[in-house]
């Protein structure tokens, strides 16, 4: 076995740049995000009836009501919501920090079912097709910003020079609403997951030198105007990052991202990417069986692990 810290020989993937030093585990991907909303209970509400997640457990800790949510029982949660007094949307333009989560349904059906789903609500959202995944884009009441999206299967991904190809084109809403036929949204079905996170941030440069020197992950995307794309086991991406905001990052009082995770294979895994974290000049500290860091612009991560 390699030497903590140390990036495993893996068989070499026909796209994508590995960092130089620490490399993550093939293994890791995005676990839960927690959120800072205005209003529990509406928030709370629209994620049922929209999204169709489910409360599986209320916390109270140092005042703070916080509530978790998950698609499926059994699953573990995969939002967790928590409310403070004072709390505004964040600033039109959009601040430093979160863009959007993308919450990955299992399958195009399941997408179909969504598309419907929204129309019979009434909903208003966006829509691309990003040649590796179709999505839908809409916001919570506090204006956070939501992706729901299926994958395409990876033999269809395709690649350029070393580079994963991805673009934003118009989405087929109808092919989308044939798949799901026959079959209604019964809420978001098991295999639901939180596939990627995209964030604003300040300078790409400083976002490769955090997420991808630092913290181990691959550039999978890097000619997208304005954006850099990173991921773990050849995905398309576990994060993006965009310069499409001026910032600055957000103020306690705002709805926010307040920190995502990300999940590794072992403890070791955690703890080398921690390493790495630090010998790259950021801090990286442990507590309660994970390690906690900030990029440059104050987006909390959390590492820990699966065993």
């Amino acid at each position: 076995m390699p030497e903590p810290g140390v990036p495993a020989r893996r068989a070499p993937i026909p796209y994508g740049i590995p960092p130089d030093g620490y490399r993550l585990s093939d293994e890791t991907r995005v676990g839960a995000v927690r959120l800072q909303v205005s209003d529990l209970e509406r928030s709370v509400e629209f994620y049922r009836a929209v999204l169709g997640l489910r409360v599986v457990n209320t916390e109270t800790t140092a005042g703070k009501t916080v509530r978790a949510l998950t698609p499926h029982e059994g699953q573990r949660p995969i939002i967790y919501l928590r409310s403070r007094e004072g709390v505004i949307p964040p600033p039109r333009r959009g601040a430093f920090g979160l863009f959007h989560f993308a919450v990955r349904l299992p399958d195009r059906a399941a997408l179909g079912r969504f598309v419907a789903h929204l129309s019979d609500l009434g909903a208003a959202f966006g829509a691309g097709d990003h040649l590796v995944s179709e999505a839908i884009y809409l916001h919570d009441p506090d204006g956070l910003g939501i992706e729901v999206y299926s994958d395409r299967p990876r033999e269809a991904w395709e690649h350029l020079d070393g580079q994963l190809v991805m673009a934003t084109e118009p989405l087929d809403i109808d092919g989308l609403r044939r798949a799901g036929r026959p079959g209604a949204w019964e809420g978001s079905p098991a295999g639901t997951v939180i596939g990627h996170i995209h964030l604003h941030v300040g300078s790409l440069a400083d976002a490769e030198a955090f997420y991808h020197s630092g913290l181990g992950l691959d550039k999978t995307v890097w000619n997208y105007p304005g954006a850099l794309f990173f991921s773990a086991g050849g995905y398309h991406h576990h994060l993006g990052t965009n310069t499409w905001s001026a910032g600055p990052s957000p103020q306690p009082h705002h709805a926010q991202l307040l920190e995502w995770e990300l999940i590794v294979p072992r403890r070791d895994d955690a703890a080398a990417a921690a390493r790495s974290l630090r010998a790259a000049g950021y801090d990286a500290d442990e507590a309660e069986n994970a390690w906690t860091t900030a990029d440059p612009w104050g987006t909390r991560l959390r590492i820990v692990s699966e065993r």
